[in-house]
This record gives structure tokens, sequence and C-alpha cells, in this order.
């Protein structure tokens, strides 16, 4: 069904029109007439059309005019003009108002039903990009909670999660460079500010998650995470690095609320801890304060900063210092990790409270903590003897210097080592890789085969190993056997057949075909041509 609107001053081009039209399309069109332009608007609110035919010259306001009005409140209306004026006065404003055709009159029966046809199709068109639009939107309402609860996750299991950190902000449109995050406890009851029946709680998330994600970002803007155990996990971006006070209390009262509305929908009660505004990359630290916050209280609602022994340092501790240290080892950024080293011993230096055995020790604590990291992170390996002299050595320092010099040496050795144990791995995998092919490639093996024999993942596998040799799997396997092949081709007095068994093929023909690929002649002719 289309809505048509005809507005003309002359009741007999109406008619003419509303005529021609219902005989071409009959039931198809609801068709609407207008004598004036304040008409025509009224006539455009009572009932919106999809195509409207506008006289220019009319009583009161313009066709001009009228056009402008009805877009303010319909902009999918398509618009025609028929005039018995020169178009060109008028043409440019018009096209600005995105009128789609210039019809003058007289008008005959065929322009009019051709005119009628083409905006019909335009019509359809918007109306099918409206329904698909409305489509990707029903899909992405399924997707994009998959996405934060996969992003949430990874944020709080991977410690070199910062490889995956932007992936993950762009899929969910994230602009924001810092954010906090909040974890929500549920459970049966509560008994000294620990909730009960853990177990049965996570059971009954499953039915009320989708009700709980509803309410969360009814009063934050936030992604929402998995079900994990008794607990669900917000993370809100956020613009700036730090919250004052009143920012604080604002957020520790939305969350009240939610709460609140948590225990009015859902049959459980509810707790909240909140952390602090950390980067993004290292927003995992918001989750461990939030959860201190929790333990650390009774309260439904608590933030990190109301926790009176909640890491709260006597003046003003680098704690972002600390955490950019931690990120840029994990990163293996020498320079960046160098660059925030020597930001701590200038801290240090400017502490007047800070005397020569707090630096040792605080030092100590930061390279064991970035050597334990990277050993968990998979990239260093561990030897607990390594460390036994770094008390007689720190203590062996002379001055302040001395201390910051051996800071930056074990930073730059353990983001070295790091890279190092990388690259060994890597080429480890890959020459027991084609150690293995080398020995099997008569056999039918597979990237699945090779990848399981090297116990890596095939995804994984077949990534490094074009980086590493500059080939794909098929294409270092292919040369291998067909290297054998040329090899008895000239050295041996096999059949074809044969050949073609002895370098990992059993079809005859296909080898035929892959031989001649790569050497430009058939096994046949490739024997003919030794002589």
């Amino acid at each position: 069904m289309y809505r048509i609107l005809l507005a003309d001053d002359e009741g007999i081009m109406l008619e003419s029109l509303k005529k021609i039209i219902e005989s071409e399309y009959g039931n198809e069109c609801e068709i609407h007439c207008a004598k004036s332009g304040r008409a025509v608007v009224e006539t455009a609110q009572a009932y919106p059309p999809d195509i409207c035919f506008m006289d220019i010259q009319m009583p009161g306001i313009s066709g001009i005019q009228a056009i402008r009005e009805i877009k303010k409140f319909n902009s999918s209306a398509v618009f025609v003009i028929i005039t018995a004026y020169d178009k060109f006065n008028y043409a440019k404003e018009a096209v600005s108002l995105g009128v789609e055709e210039f019809l003058t009159k007289p008008v005959n029966k065929k322009v009019i039903l051709e005119t009628c046809a083409k905006m019909m199709a335009k019509v359809d068109q918007t109306r099918q990009k409206r329904s698909d639009d409305l489509r990707i939107r029903e899909k992405l309402e399924t997707v994009v909670p998959m996405i934060e609860s996969g992003y949430i996750n990874n944020i709080l299991l991977q410690d070199d999660f910062v490889t995956y950190q932007d992936n993950y902000t762009e899929l969910l449109d994230i602009h924001e460079k810092y954010g906090y995050m909040m974890v929500v406890e549920f459970g049966d009851s509560l008994e000294n500010g620990v909730l009960s029946n853990a177990v049965g709680a996570s059971v009954k998330a499953n039915k009320f998650y989708s009700t709980f994600r509803e309410i969360a970002q009814d009063f934050f803007e936030c992604l929402v995470g998995p079900i994990m155990g008794n607990r669900i996990v917000l993370l809100v971006p956020y613009e700036n690095a730090r919250k004052d006070y009143e920012e604080r209390v604002a957020i520790v009262t939305r969350a009240r609320n939610m709460v609140h509305k948590f225990e009015n929908r859902i049959d459980s009660i509810f707790r909240c801890g909140i952390g602090r505004v950390k980067d993004l990359g290292s927003v995992k630290e918001s989750f461990q304060e939030a959860v201190v916050a929790l333990r650390e209280s009774t309260s439904h609602v608590v933030h990190i900063e109301d926790v009176p022994v909640a890491q709260k340092y006597d003046g003003e501790y680098p704690r972002d210092l600390e955490s950019r240290y931690q990120k840029r080892i994990l990163e293996k950024d020498v320079a960046g990790a160098l660059n925030c080293a020597n930001g701590f011993i200038e801290w240090m230096k400017g502490q007047a409270a800070v005397d020569r055995e707090d630096a040792e020790i605080k030092i100590l604590e930061l390279v064991m903590d970035a050597e334990r990291r990277a050993f968990f992170a998979g990239t260093m390996k561990y030897n607990i003897n390594d460390r036994r002299s770094y008390i007689r050595e720190l203590q062996a320092c002379p001055d302040m210097e001395s201390l910051r010099n051996w800071f930056l040496d074990k930073t730059r050795e353990i983001c070295t080592k790091m890279e190092d144990s990388k690259e060994k791995e890597a080429v480890s995998v890959i020459d027991r890789a084609k150690a293995y092919i080398d020995e099997n490639f008569r056999k039918d093996i597979s990237l699945d085969d090779v990848s399981r024999e090297v116990d890596i993942s095939p995804y994984y596998f077949s990534k490094l190993f074009k980086q590493e040799t500059g080939k794909n799997f098929i294409e270092h396997l292919t040369e291998i056997r067909l290297k054998n092949a040329r090899n008895l081709l000239q050295n041996s007095q096999l059949s074809i057949k044969e050949i073609c068994a002895e370098s990992g093929y059993s079809d005859p023909n296909y080898f035929s075909r892959i031989f001649k690929k790569y050497e430009g002649v058939t096994p046949s002719e490739f024997r003919e041509r030794l002589g």
C-alpha cells in the first residue's frame, strides 16, 4: 500500500491526477488531495504520505515552503513537483530539499504513471533498507552481549590482553581511554557481609541475566560481562583519568539505585563493589579493587575509596606509573619500560621519607614482580636460582645512580629475554615441524597432523609457519614432495606411478598436474629432457 498526497490549487488537475493513478493502481494506493499550502501540510500530518505530487504556486504558503515543513516531521516522503512555471527559478532550492522529479504542465498519462512507478520503487527501496537495518539491529542485539562478555572475560583472565585491546574497543565502539569496573554479587541472603548459596545463585542467574543486563545499562553506559559464579562484572568506559569526590558520590548513588531495582525485579540479594578509574589497558586492577571493596565492607554498595584499608598510601604514591611499568614489560616495550623505571627512581629521589633501604626494597619488588608476570604470560623462562644474587648486587650499589642503573639493566634484560624466548620458541616449533614433514612427506599428512605433533593449535601454527618461513604449510609440503620427485626422476628407474607414491601422492593424474604447475612440464617430459 502506498499513500499518495496530491497538491494543486486547480480542482480539475487534482481529479485528473487521482483518476489516472487509481485507474492503474486501484486499491494499491490511498490518495489524499489538498488545494492550498496550509492544507497540504495539515493533510501530511494527518496522513503521512509516501509520495507527494506538489504544485509550486498555491494559495498561502508555496509548494517549496510546504515541502520544507513536511520534511520536518516526515523525512522519508518522496516529492515530485508539477508546475506550469519555469523550473529554473526554484530548482536549486527544490534539489536541496530532496525533490526527486520535475514535471511541467500539461502532463500526459504516460509520464504520470512512469513517475509513479519510479517513486514507488524508491519507497520500496527505503522500506527494504529500513527492514534490513532492523534485521541487522536485531542480530547485533544477540552478538554485542557476546562480544562484551568476551572482552571482559579476556581482561580478567589474560595477562597479555593488550594485544587484543584495540580489536575489542573498535568492535564495541569505545572511544574513551579510561574506565572502571563494578563487581555485582548476588545470593539468597546476606550474612555478615557474605551472600549465601553462591552455587544456587549462579544457576538462577542464567534466567535473570537479560533482565540484569537491561537494568545495568539503564543506569550506566556499561559493558556487561558473563556470569562468573555468583558475580557479574560491569565495565564502565570513562573520559577522565580520575573521579573527583562529587562524581564518586554520584556513581555510588546511581549504583545504590541500580541495586535497589535489581532486588525489586529479581528474586535475589545484591551487593556492588566499585573500583578506581584506570587506563583501559590496566582496568583489571579496578576489578581487583572492586573485589577488595566487597570483602572489606558489609555495605550493599561500596567504593574502594571508601574502604579504610583499601591500598591507601601515605602521600601520592604513583600507582599509575607502576601500572604502566607492568604493562610496558608485558608489551616488550623496552623504551617505555625504561622510561617508567626512570620515573620511579625520580619519584623516590623526591620523597624525603624514602631512604636507601626503601629504594632497594621497592626496586627489588618491581623487578621480581615483572619477572613473575613475564613467566605467567608464558614469554620468559623461570629459574629460582637466577635471583640468588639480587639482594647482594643491590646492597653493593654505592649510590642512587648505581641503583638506577641496576634497575634499568634488569628492566632491559627482562624485555629482551621475553622477546628472545618468543623468537626461540617460534624457531624451535618450526624446526620440529619441518623435521616431521621431512620424515613423513610420503604419507597423507595434513596441517592438523603437524600441528598436533608440535602441540599447538592449527590456526596459530599456520600463522607462525607463514611468518617464519614466508610460505604456507601446503606450499612447503609441495616443495618437499616435488624436490623428492625430481630427484627420483633423475636418479632412479622407478615408474612415474611409483615416483608418485614415493612423493606422497596417491593419484598419478593429480601428481602430474601439480608437477606441471610448478615445473612447467609433466613428469614424463621432465625425465625425457634429462635424456
